[in-house]
C-alpha cells in the first residue's frame, strides 16, 4: 500500500466492525483512493464497488477489488515480476522529469521505472495482467521515493529508502469479485445501484490529490505531460475539467449534499474530520433524508506535513504548529434498525469503543493508544 494523505488505515478496525455488525452484502467505496477500506470490506466476503476520479486510483481497483484472486495464474503473475525485475535502467521521461529535473526518485531507479513501464505498455495494454502489474510497479516506486509522502515537494536531502534499489513484488490479491469505476463521485453516485452499505471519505479541504499524486498519475497514464514548477506537476493540472467540486469551499457542501442523496443504501457511513469545511451539523443536515443518524468521534494524529511543522521555499523552518491531533467523524445514517445494529455491534469490541459522554478536551500532549489505533472518545448524536 502506498503512502497516502487521508488513509484510514486507522480507522479500518472501526468500519469493519460496522459493515460486519450491519450484515452487509454489497458495499460502495465512493472515494475509494488507494482502496484500503474497500479491500477490508471484500475480506469480508462483500461485492464492493470501488469509485475514485484519480487514474491510480481505478489502478488499484481494479487489482484488489475487481480481481478475483483465486482466478489469476499467480504463477505466471510472479514470472512477469520475476523478468520485469531483471530489466536494465533505460533513462526517459520519468528519469529527466523526477530524478533530474527534480529529485522525487534516485537516477537509477527512475531509469528501471521507465524500462518497466514501457514494457507494461507495450506488452501488458488491455490485458487482465495490465491493473497488477502497474499496481506492483506504484507500490514498487513508492517504497523508493524521497518525499514525505506527498508529491507536492521532495526532501532536501535523500530520503534513505530511496538508495535501495527498486523491486517489484506480486500484489497481494483477495478472493472474490468486485466493481471498479473511474469518473465523478457526483456523477456516478445516481447511477451505481443500491447498496447494503455505503462508505464516503470526500476530500476535506482545497488541497488536490490529482496535484499530491500527480507522478502516480502520470506513472499510470504514460503519457509524458509537459509539467511546471518545482514539483514538475503535470500542466493540465491547472485546466479546470481538473478541478473537483470538492476541493472549492464555496460548492463543496452542494457537491457533497448531492452526492450523499443520490447514494441509495441502508446504512451510509460518512467520513469527515473537525479541520474541514463543514461542522457536524451540516453533515447531519446533509443526510436528513435518512431515518436515524449517530456519529462517532476519534481522537487521531495529525497528516506529516503538521508533525514536520511549516518552511519556507529556503527549507527554513517558519511558523508553529499549531496542533498534533485532530477528531475523525464518522456520521452513520440510514434505517433506523441499520444504524443501531451497527453502533451496537462496534460497542461490543471494548478494544475499539467506549461509552458515549462528554466529548474530550484537545490536548497538547494527548495519550496516545499503544497500537495508535483510533479509539472513539466523544458524543453520540441521534435522531429519529
Amino acid at each position: 500500500m502506498i503512502k497516502y494523505l487521508g488513509s484510514k488505515r486507522r480507522l479500518v478496525p472501526v468500519l469493519e466492525c460496522l459493515a460486519a455488525a450491519s450484515g452487509a452484502k454489497t458495499a460502495l467505496d465512493l472515494f475509494t483512493g488507494t482502496t484500503r477500506v474497500a479491500q477490508a470490506f471484500k475480506r469480508q466476503g462483500i461485492h464492493v464497488t470501488a469509485v475514485d476520479v484519480a487514474r491510480y486510483a481505478e489502478v488499484f481497483a481494479r487489482c484488489y477489488i475487481e480481481s478475483d484472486g483465486d482466478t489469476v495464474d499467480l504463477g505466471e503473475l510472479s514470472e512477469i515480476i520475476g523478468d520485469l525485475n531483471l530489466l536494465p535502467g533505460e533513462a526517459g521521461y520519468f528519469t529527466d522529469t523526477f530524478c533530474e529535473k527534480s529529485r522525487f526518485f534516485q537516477p537509477a531507479n527512475g531509469a528501471r521505472i521507465d524500462a518497466i513501464r514501457n514494457v507494461i505498455d507495450a506488452r501488458f495494454t488491455g490485458t487482465a495482467l495490465e491493473p497488477m502489474l502497474l499496481t506492483s510497479l506504484l507500490e514498487a516506486a513508492d517504497r523508493v521515493d524521497s518525499t514525505v509522502g506527498l508529491h507536492m515537494a521532495y526532501v532536501k536531502s535523500w530520503a534513505p529508502r530511496s538508495y535501495r534499489p527498486l523491486e517489484l513484488r506480486p500484489p497481494e490479491l483477495l478472493a472474490g469479485a468486485g466493481r471498479a469505476h473511474r469518473g465523478d463521485a457526483l456523477a456516478l453516485a445516481p447511477t451505481l445501484g443500491s447498496f447494503d452499505f455505503a462508505y464516503l471519505d470526500p476530500p476535506y479541504n482545497q488541497h488536490r490529490y490529482y496535484t499530491n499524486y500527480h507522478i502516480w498519475e502520470t506513472l499510470v497514464a504514460w503519457d509524458a505531460p509537459e509539467h511546471y514548477g518545482v514539483a514538475c506537476k503535470r500542466v493540465d493540472s491547472r485546466d479546470p475539467a481538473n478541478k473537483s467540486a470538492f476541493n472549492s469551499k464555496r460548492s463543496m457542501p452542494t457537491a457533497l449534499r448531492q452526492t450523499v442523496q443520490a447514494v441509495d443504501c441502508e446504512l451510509l457511513v460518512l467520513s469527515y474530520n473537525d479541520e474541514s469545511w463543514l461542522d457536524l451539523d451540516a453533515l447531519h443536515d446533509m443526510c436528513g433524508h435518512h431515518h436515524e443518524i449517530t456519529t462517532l468521534e476519534f481522537d487521531s494524529a495529525r497528516y506529516v506535513g503538521a508533525r514536520i511543522g511549516i518552511h519556507d521555499p529556503t527549507g527554513r523552518k517558519v511558523g508553529t504548529v499549531s496542533h498534533l491531533r485532530n477528531r475523525e467523524f464518522l456520521v452513520l445514517a440510514g434505517a433506523a434498525n441499520a444504524v443501531r445494529r451497527a453502533r451496537a455491534g462496534l460497542g461490543e469490541q471494548s478494544s475499539l469503543s467506549r461509552p458515549p459522554g462528554p466529548a474530550a478536551p484537545r490536548s497538547p500532549r494527548p495519550s496516545v493508544a499503544p497500537d495508535d489505533t483510533a479509539r472513539p472518545v466523544g458524543r453520540v448524536r441521534s435522531s429519529s
